[in-house]
């Protein structure tokens, strides 16, 4: 082995451990919100998660589990991992680096001392500057599939980089085949792996044929058939192939079920066993190595058996149950999600074709009497073709438009707009919103700075990127010494005054300009960059209003850019080289500097906002959702936040598995409803009696609710349609009850808007559902009204549950659910906790809020029982998803407060009122309209001097925001009006409150600013 070997290896393993200690030291050290909660809880008993699954990741997480040594240490361990792998794509980053690095300045075979000095603060700098990047920290330090995935990608470019410098020797294509390998099994983490095909494809063509233009054409080309053949054809075309023989063999042939999934693996291996030996005989070496590297890629793709074993043992996470092959193509083709059109579809407005508004998509089989048979067929919505385009970016999803006030932003075009729009302002919504929003925004974040880490939808104020140089982000942001104290303490706002962006232009001018080597390479790393970032953007086709940011897609892109990070070092050397005559002095002097203006810089800014140690908070709300309930509780839920971590705790910690979780959003499909009539753990199954016949996919998918002029009187007279009568109708395959009075068309339907449930006050008492002295105040029926065209599914299921439960089980909904998912429920609610408890009492009180407070209860859980994660520590950090989370916790405190002020507890109010403001701090999460309320309520419990408090803090905070928000309207004229009238409203809401609690002081001060700006700005 060579110096130059052993220092690469050295120092490459070296600045692995530098990564390493920050990704372990800032891990979460528990359960983190999205996606990771489920991921962790898959794993621990390998489960099924959402589609399309990850079953290596899952393999992966579950070794790394069995070192935690407890329950509670399971997530430490999985994050772990992310950690290391996180480390180890650093590791690789170095080493492909060195690896150009030295193509570019050695020329001779000895290599000398500086030359190596030289290469390694290359690959050192490059390496850690992605290590400190935003993107890659942050999936660095929770249990999701991204950081697995980017250490998959790191290998495999390095891989073909060292079959590149053995391609002329024996067994060179060994590297190939490991590639493949790799390939296939990084199908089971995530499909962003295989973005890195065509660069590999353009490494093997520059290294094996005679460069020219047509030939990059056809190597280009090729690459792009590659990887569509492996998206579009390997991953669902193994599967389908192994359907359609299943089909063919139980229904034709006779056979049992599987027979011809069988059948089919086995003429797959004979044929490529037999094809492997032919071509080893024959001395077929292309050949060999293409149906080897086939072969190799599906034995990496097998590790989606797990998701068929683990399914058929009906595990307590299986979603879409993908227990045979027909279901796990639906899993893998993510059909639950819908299509996103890419090459042709409708625009956003597109109206349906008139005679025929819907068209068949495919058919769906159910095994029955030994056969498959049809269950039914699915259809998808048929467009006038008139409103369809190429390259379709404002589209439309499912039944309706989508989002259409948001395309007229991006693009200028009418929110009402009827007729096509043009092409141009398709093209211009891809470019303002996916290309230049959706991607390039993300791509400065990481290598110029951030503004905040809040989320935006295209304005100003928050989440976009910033130098840190004043009068370039005066440009595009306003004058951002205006922004409030708030604003500028914000741990999200990191500034690099474009030296990570300018050492990767640098260095990517450096590597273009370094002869034929270089210009190879250069479009190699091209290739990879655009792949990672442009083509995703094509591919995800994304629509505004996402729930979060994206930039976690992007992360490859941001690997291949800080490759030209580290050649952008050899620039700047070569520049230093003319000033310091010395060269080992310019290497040394120019690698402190780079290294400290680069990833220094990163680091230093970077820290406080990926250091999540000692957060606790996901796993901590989650244990409040859960213990909100009383004992044998359903609860239900609906987003992945109020779900993901409650599944972590049931399923990992086990933790209240009394409790059945039910979310919603998963209740309109019949493998879900299936699941939730089984028993799991302690939860016996629920209440459902609705037949399967009844709630298969297909059928009853979407209830409508339609009036009948018939049951008017009927439904006047008793209050609403009881619901056992509504689920007999929308039930039952009568024609006489698909049939629309006066109209011809057959659909299920609800005859009203309103319903019923008789209420048995025997039952209520015995099951401790309302407590005896309230018990005047239960109704001898309950009655609501949805307000609502249609309901899906999970309505039809849910008033099955409300009418076979008879109150045996406590009903709750989570605080998160929105209020459509409440199915005009809320008068009945009463909140104890982080959950709406359904009582047959009505509220009382004439407000906007659901339901009433149980006092008692609810005091109990916020200032007794309940655990805050550590919300308030000085040194745990608070990201986006956490802050808006933790505002939910802020208004139950509020809404207790408020709820004891009523009943005359005025100490107990001021004592939660405290807590709210110990548990979150204004320094933590600053204090808004709830603020307000929170003044407001102080002042009722005769606390002037702490509301006068808060009342300054907030006009202190809104005085600054008005006079920013003046800025912005050379750079934002929509946003700033708006911006600045919610913040004078709040200043309106705050005089009026000080004056009918005469404040006289307080209420002289909030005047006084308030008429200073609106003087102001009234002239200006």
């Amino acid at each position: 082995m060579s110096k130059y070997q052993r220092i690469n290896i050295g120092l490459g393993w070296f600045t692995f451990l530098i990564a390493a200690l920050v990704y372990l030291s800032t891990l979460e050290p528990t359960v983190s919100f999205w996606d990771c909660g489920e991921f962790i809880s898959s794993a621990f008993k390998l489960e099924i998660g959402h589609p399309p699954g990850a079953p290596f990741f899952l393999i992966l997480a579950r070794f790394f589990s069995l070192f935690a040594t407890g329950s509670q240490k399971v997530a430490l361990m999985v994050n772990g991992m992310s950690g290391l792998a996180s480390a180890f794509t650093i590791l690789f980053l170095f080493w492909t680096i060195s690896h150009l690095a030295k193509k570019l300045i050695v020329k001779e075979e000895q290599i000398s001392n500086t030359q190596i000095g030289t290469i390694m603060s290359a690959a050192f700098i490059g390496a850690l500057a992605y290590a400190f990047s935003d993107t890659f920290w942050f999936s660095a330090v929770e249990g999701e599939v991204y950081a697995t995935s980017s250490l998959f990608t790191a290998v495999v470019f390095w891989a073909i980089l060292k079959w590149e410098n053995e391609a002329d020797q024996p067994y060179a294509n060994r590297w190939i085949i490991l590639i493949a390998y790799l390939m296939g099994l990084s199908i089971g983490v995530h499909l962003l792996n295989l973005l890195a095909i065509p660069a590999i494809v353009m490494v093997y063509y520059f290294r094996k044929y005679k460069v020219s233009r047509k030939g990059i054409l056809k190597a280009i080309g090729l690459a792009i058939l590659l990887l569509g053949g492996a998206i579009y054809l390997i991953i669902p075309g193994v599967v389908k192939l192994a359907f359609l023989f299943d089909l063919f063999f139980v229904n034709v042939i006779g056979l049992g079920f599987n027979s011809g999934v069988f059948i089919f693996i086995l003429l797959l291996v004979v044929g490529l066993v037999w094809s492997i030996r032919y071509t080893i005989k024959h001395q077929k070496v292309l050949a060999n190595t293409i149906l080897t590297a086939f072969m190799v890629v599906l034995i990496g793709y097998s590790s989606y058996a797990l998701i068929m074993i683990r399914s058929v043992a009906n595990p307590a996470l299986d979603q879409n149950n993908p227990e045979d092959v027909q279901s796990l193509l639906s899993y893998l083709n993510r059909e639950q999600y819908g299509d996103t059109p890419l090459f042709y579809g409708p625009y956003f407005n597109a109206p349906y074709e008139k005679d025929k508004t819907q068209i068949k998509d495919k058919d769906v089989y159910i095994k029955k009497d030994g056969k498959y048979k049809v269950s039914y067929t699915k259809m998808k919505p048929n467009f006038q073709n008139a409103y369809k385009t190429v390259f379709p970016r404002m589209y439309t999803k499912g039944m309706s438009g989508n989002n259409p006030a948001e395309y007229a932003k991006w693009t200028g075009i009418r929110p009402d707009q009827k007729e096509k729009p043009g092409f141009v302002q398709n093209l211009k919504f891809f470019f303002s919103y996916q290309v230049n929003y959706m991607y390039f925004r993300y791509f400065l974040w990481n290598f110029v700075g951030r503004q905040s880490d809040r989320q935006s939808n295209g304005g100003v104020i928050e989440g976009n990127w910033i130098s840190g140089i004043s009068f370039i982000d005066h440009i595009h942001l306003g004058d951002q010494s205006l922004r409030t104290d708030a604003m500028k303490k914000n741990k999200g706002n990191n500034k690099y005054y474009f030296l990570p962006l300018l050492l990767g232009l640098a260095g990517l001018l450096y590597q273009y300009r370094k002869g034929l080597p270089g210009k190879k390479d250069f479009w190699v790393i091209l290739l990879l960059f655009l792949f990672t970032g442009l083509a995703i953007v094509v591919y995800l086709n994304q629509s505004p209003l996402q729930p979060r940011e994206r930039d976690y897609a992007y992360a490859g892109s941001f690997y291949a850019f800080a490759i030209w990070i580290g050649l952008g070092f050899l620039s700047i050397l070569e520049i230093s080289k003319k000033i310091i005559k010395r060269e080992q002095i310019a290497v040394a002097i120019t690698s402190a500097l780079c290294l400290f203006a680069v990833p220094g810089v990163m680091a230093q800014q970077n820290w406080d906002d990926h250091d999540r140690s000692d957060r606790y908070v996901a796993r901590d709300l989650a244990y409040d959702y859960l213990n909100s309930c009383a004992p044998n509780a359903i609860l239900f839920t609906m987003g992945d936040n109020d779900t993901f971590p409650l599944w972590y705790l049931q399923e990992v910690e086990g933790v209240r598995t009394d409790v059945r979780v039910c979310n919603l959003s998963y209740l309109s499909t019949d493998w879900y409803i299936d699941q939730m009539k089984q028993k799991n753990y302690n939860s016996a199954p629920l209440p459902i009696k609705t037949k399967k016949e009844k709630y298969l996919m297909g059928k009853r998918d979407i209830i409508y609710l339609i009036d009948d002029p018939r049951l008017e009187a009927y439904v006047k007279k008793n209050g609403g349609l009881e619901v056992q009568e509504a689920l007999g109708f929308v039930e039952s395959d009568l024609k006489s009850t698909k049939t629309i009075y006066g109209y011809d068309e057959r659909v299920d339907y609800f005859p009203s808007h309103q319903f019923r449930l008789k209420v048995d006050r025997k039952e209520v008492l015995q099951t401790n559902t309302v407590v005896v002295k309230d018990s005047a105040k239960i109704a001898d029926q309950m009655e609501w009204k949805l307000d609502q065209n249609y309901v899906e599914k999970s309505g039809m299921i849910l008033f099955d549950m409300l009418k076979n439960n008879h109150w045996k089980r406590p009903v709750y909904f989570s605080i998160t659910v929105p209020p459509s998912g409440y199915y005009g429920l809320e008068d009945y609610f009463q909140l104890e906790g982080f959950a709406y408890r359904l009582i047959p009492i009505r509220k009382t009180k004439e407000d906007q809020q659901p339901g009433q407070v149980n006092t008692d209860r609810m005091y109990s859980n916020l200032m007794e029982k309940f655990k805050w994660g550590n919300m308030n520590a000085s040194n745990v950090y608070l990201d986006e998803t956490t802050s808006r989370i933790a505002l939910s916790v802020r208004s139950n405190f509020l809404r207790l407060a408020e709820s004891l002020l009523d009943e005359g507890k005025r100490v107990s109010a001021v004592k939660v009122l405290d807590k709210c403001l110990e548990i979150v701090p204004d320094d933590k999460i600053k204090l808004d309209y709830l603020g307000i309320l929170m003044a407001q309520a102080y002042y009722r419990a005769a606390e002037d001097e702490k509301a006068n408090r808060l009342m300054l803090v907030i006009s202190k905070r809104l005085f600054q925001e008005v006079e920013y928000f003046h800025t912005l309207e050379a750079v934002s004229t929509s946003e700033f009006p708006q911006l600045q009238s919610r913040d004078l409203a709040l200043f309106q809401e705050m005089y009026r409150i000080t004056a009918r609690y005469n404040q006289v002081e307080m209420n002289k001060q909030i005047e006084l600013k308030f008429k200073a700006l609106l003087k102001k700005y009234n002239k200006g």
